[in-house]
C-alpha cells in the first residue's frame, strides 16, 4: 500500500494491483498528454492512446501507451477517458457524434477533460456528460512540459467531489497537487485565472530584466535581490528572461518554447472572455494580452512566451534576431 499525505502521493510503488485491472483510454498526445501518460504507464496502468498525429502517437507507444486507431477504438473498455485537446472546439468534437466519447465509452467510465478551454464549453461537457450518462470532471492542469515530465503537475477540477475521488487514484501519479476548485466549470475558471495572473506577472518581470539591465545592474545579482524581495514572482524564480540566470528559463536555449506564446496568448483570452460575461475589466490582462499579439503578429506564436523581452528591447541578450 501507499500512503497519501494531502493530496500528494508518498513512498508509491511503480505499480499495484489497483494500476494493473485499471485500463485508461488518453485522446490527445502531445507535448502534455504524452510526460502524463508515461507517468500513468510506469504506474503500472494500461493505457489506450489516439492522436490524429501518427508521430506523437508513435512517440507514445515508445513509452508503453497501446495505439487505437480512432478515439472510438480507444475508448471503448476504458474505465478512465482522459482527453488533452488544444482547444473548445476540438473538445466538443472528439466527445460528441458517432465516433466520440459519448457514443463509444463504455457504461459507468468515468471522463475527465483536463484541455485548458473556456468555462462555457467545459459546462456543455458536463451537461451533455450527464445526458448521456457519464460522470465528468473538468481538470485543466498548471505546470507545463516539466511538471508534466516530473509527475508534478497541479490539477484544478472542476465537478462532483465524488467523481473526483474516483478519478484520484489514477490523477496521483501525474500530480503535486489536486485541488477540487467547486462544481462544474470550477476547473477551467481556475485555471483561466491562474494563467491571466502569470501572463501580468510575467509582463512585469520582462520590464525588470530590461530596466535593471539598463541601469547598470548585473542580471544574477539583481535576480537574487528580487527572489528574496517584494519584486518576488513565479516567473522571475522559473522563467527570468535572461540567459544565465535561472537554469529553468528558456532564455538559455534561445527562447525555445517551454510554454508557447500562443498558448499564453489562448490562455489570456480566455480570463478576458470571462471576465467579459461577468463585466470586469482587466486592464492588466489587456496589455499581456496585447504584448502576446505582438509575438503573434511577428511571427514568434511558436516560441516561449518570455520572449515578451523582445517587445521592450529587441537586442536584450538572448532574443532571436
Amino acid at each position: 500500500m501507499w500512503r497519501t499525505f494531502g493530496t500528494r502521493r508518498e513512498g508509491a510503488p511503480p505499480q499495484c494491483k489497483e494500476a494493473q485491472m485499471t485500463t485508461i483510454a488518453w485522446i490527445g498526445l502531445g507535448n502534455m498528454g504524452k510526460p502524463m501518460t508515461k507517468n500513468l504507464v510506469d504506474a503500472g496502468f494500461t493505457v489506450v492512446g489516439f492522436d490524429l498525429n501518427e508521430a506523437a502517437l508513435a512517440a507514445a507507444v515508445e513509452n508503453g501507451v497501446t495505439a487505437a486507431r480512432s478515439t472510438a477504438e480507444a475508448v471503448g473498455d476504458a474505465d478512465f477517458v482522459f482527453t488533452m485537446l488544444p482547444k473548445g472546439e476540438h473538445a466538443l468534437a472528439v466527445y460528441r457524434g458517432e465516433g466520440g466519447v459519448f457514443a463509444n465509452a463504455r457504461s459507468g467510465a468515468v471522463l475527465v477533460d483536463s484541455s485548458t478551454i473556456d468555462v462555457d464549453t467545459a459546462n456543455e461537457l458536463h451537461e451533455e456528460a450527464a445526458q448521456a450518462g457519464f460522470e465528468f470532471l473538468d481538470a485543466p492542469v498548471s505546470g507545463g512540459i516539466s511538471g508534466a515530465a516530473a509527475g508534478t503537475l497541479t490539477f484544478m477540477v472542476g465537478g462532483e467531489a465524488e467523481t473526483l475521488e474516483k478519478a484520484r487514484p489514477v490523477i496521483d501519479p501525474m500530480a503535486g497537487n489536486i485541488f477540487h476548485a467547486g462544481g462544474n466549470g470550477a476547473g477551467q475558471a481556475s485555471k483561466a485565472v491562474n494563467n491571466m495572473m502569470l501572463a501580468v506577472s510575467l509582463q512585469g518581470v520582462v520590464e525588470g530584466a530590461v530596466l535593471s539591465r539598463k541601469l547598470g545592474l548585473d542580471p544574477k545579482t539583481f535576480h537574487s535581490i528580487a527572489k528574496v524581495s517584494s519584486g518576488d514572482s513565479w516567473p522571475l524564480r522559473t522563467w527570468y528572461p535572461t540567459p544565465g540566470v535561472v537554469e529553468t528559463a528558456a532564455a538559455n536555449n534561445g527562447f525555445a518554447s517551454t510554454f508557447a506564446a500562443a498558448l499564453a496568448h489562448k490562455d489570456v483570452g480566455l480570463a478576458l472572455a470571462a471576465a467579459d460575461s461577468v463585466g470586469v475589466d482587466l486592464p492588466g490582462a489587456k496589455l499581456a494580452y496585447a504584448q502576446l499579439q505582438k509575438l503573434l503578429d511577428e511571427g514568434y506564436g511558436d516560441m516561449d512566451c518570455t520572449l515578451m523581452i523582445r517587445n521592450v528591447d529587441p537586442e536584450a541578450p538572448g532574443v532571436p534576431q
